[in-house]
């Protein structure tokens, strides 16, 4: 059962990310100004879910290099495999219960859902800002 939740969660991960890869794919490159006249652009935002995921990683006490990548779809490609190979490590009981510095390793389904909505939130900030 758990490793059937853990495919589960890691199908839902997938489907965040193929969302966001699609609305970034037909968005334009310069997104329209936000209710106050802000907002950033596209590839701002592509940064910044890039960092959050490669940020959440150290709440798995999972490490990601990160000079290996030569573009950014590589990087992202990289960090989304170092996510999936540490949900797989999580649910095999390789984590440990406190991180290098004591902090609280977050659980794996809690882990999955903070990812997923940062994506999905900002997926959904792509589109409204793609229509005119």
């Amino acid at each position: 059962a758990a490793r059937e939740d853990l495919e589960r969660q890691l199908a839902l991960l997938a489907a965040s990310w193929d969302l966001l890869d699609e609305v970034a794919a037909v968005a334009p490159e310069e997104l329209r100004k936000g209710p106050r006249g802000g907002g950033r652009e596209l590839e701002a935002i592509t940064h910044h879910v890039l960092g959050g995921e490669q940020g959440y990683l150290s709440r798995l006490a999972w490490k990601i290099d990160k000079g290996k990548a030569t573009d950014l779809n590589e990087e992202m490609r990289l960090t989304r495999q170092a996510t999936m190979d540490a949900l797989s490590a999580a649910e095999r009981g390789q984590i440990p219960e406190r991180g290098p510095r004591g902090g609280v390793i977050w659980p794996a389904r809690y882990f999955v859902r903070r990812v997923a909505w940062h994506v999905l939130d900002h997926a959904w900030e792509i589109m409204d800002r793609s229509s005119r």
